[in-house]
């Protein structure tokens, strides 16, 4: 059973940083590629980056590329987020999410396990 827990949301003004964390309680973390999602108000969700079990492969959103960095520790059962140069568009609840059975898709139906989101809001 996977069961996800994000946490590191907070206000930031544009420009600044923030890093978001991820945390499965059980004991089959390396077993799922992780991904990031986010959804701002009035919109769909969509991706926002994802990693692959070991870490090997991320891949990224292009409107965040360059600006936000995924992370993984598969020791601490945690994946993160590294959110810099933010802006107001960045503007949303962010998601993580598990998925067994690929690399670390950027399609929101291949995930099977999700956390219950948590606030970013950047202010201009």
């Amino acid at each position: 059973q996977v069961q996800l827990v994000e946490s590191g949301g907070r206000l930031v003004q544009a420009g600044g940083s923030l890093r978001l964390s991820c945390g499965d309680s059980g004991r089959t973390f390396s077993s799922y590629a992780m991904g990031w999602f986010r959804q701002a108000p009035g919109k769909e969700r969509e991706f926002v980056a994802s990693i692959s079990r070991k870490g090997g492969m991320t891949y990224y959103a292009d409107v965040v590329k360059g600006r936000f960095t995924i992370s993984r520790d598969n020791a601490k059962n945690t994946v993160y987020l590294q959110m810099n140069s933010l802006k107001p568009d960045d503007t949303a609840v962010y998601y993580c999410a598990a998925d067994s059975t690929t690399y670390g898709s950027i399609r929101e139906y291949e995930y099977e396990y999700w956390g219950q989101g948590t606030q970013v809001t950047v202010s201009s």
